[in-house]
């Protein structure tokens, strides 16, 4: 079963680093976007549970749902927080900033999970880290007016290590069901907070913009989301901080500077 989580995460992982090809053609403000993109796969997953009989028993999981929905409204939170991150700063910075997250689940996953460290982990999380800003090519650090942006990108960390981590905490909802509950609450966040800082512009989507948030909100977020938060709960933290580097290595290998491997994501 760890292999497949592996298999699921790795997987999940690499789609979501493809998300940009498709994000470019929908003219959409990015909190918008994370709101149609969290309703498209909550129906996508509700119709899914619908025809395969995978209904959700409130009664077998009351004891998880106040940690799932605390997840879902901390996936949107993330969302908001990354967004508002590249408005205050640049994307190296906000992208460096975020990508604090895996340091969090690492630090926290032995004390809330006693999970053990091996040095070969230890070694594959400061090298991927090292690789990181390597690729992102961040030189000379930002002026003060960076900070702000900075914070941003520290607190979208904070929430997405604490969806890494309820995650691991939820063992006895299926990941089907556990997603869709989750984008139930994410878009909770997201509603209000589109409402009040963007406003509603679906109906000026072309067709191929249509398109595109559909592939986005069908694929990348209700399949890929679902394999991801299925694969959590068995993998260590370390595991699971490790392999979302992916998502940021797809996109950016073709700015890897030739003498630069990805086998700096060390085999686990």
């Amino acid at each position: 079963m760890k292999i497949k989580a592996k298999i699921q995460i790795i997987a999940a992982m690499a789609a979501f680093g493809t998300i940009g090809a498709f994000v470019r053609y929908i003219p959409l403000g990015s909190g918008e976007l994370a709101l149609y993109r969290a309703v498209i796969a909550a129906a996508a997953l509700f119709l899914w549970q619908l025809y395969t009989g995978q209904t959700i028993r409130f009664g077998q999981i009351k004891k998880e749902l106040p940690m799932i929905f605390i997840s879902g409204a901390a996936i949107g939170i993330n969302w908001i927080l990354f967004f508002e991150a590249y408005r205050h700063t640049t994307i190296a910075l906000a992208t460096l900033s975020y990508y604090f997250a895996p340091v969090i689940v690492t630090a926290a996953s032995p004390l809330i999970f006693k999970e053990t460290l091996p040095p070969r982990q230890v070694f594959c999380f400061v090298m991927s880290t090292l690789g990181l800003a390597m690729v992102i090519g961040v030189s000379g650090g930002g002026g003060g007016g960076d900070i702000p942006g900075i914070l941003f990108g520290l607190g979208a960390a904070f929430f997405y290590a604490s969806v890494v981590l309820l995650n691991k905490s939820i063992r006895n909802v299926p990941g089907l069901n556990r997603t869709f509950l989750q984008f139930t609450g994410a878009i909770a966040v997201l509603a209000p907070y589109v409402a009040l800082k963007e406003g509603f512009h679906l109906t000026d989507l072309s067709a191929a913009g249509a398109v595109n948030l559909l592939v986005v909100g069908i694929f990348h977020t209700g399949i890929c989301y679902t394999m991801y938060f299925s694969s959590l709960r068995y993998l260590k933290g370390q595991e699971a901080s490790i392999l979302s580097y992916i998502d940021l290595w797809w996109p950016c290998a073709s700015r890897w500077p030739s003498w630069v491997s990805p086998s700096v994501l060390c085999r686990l």
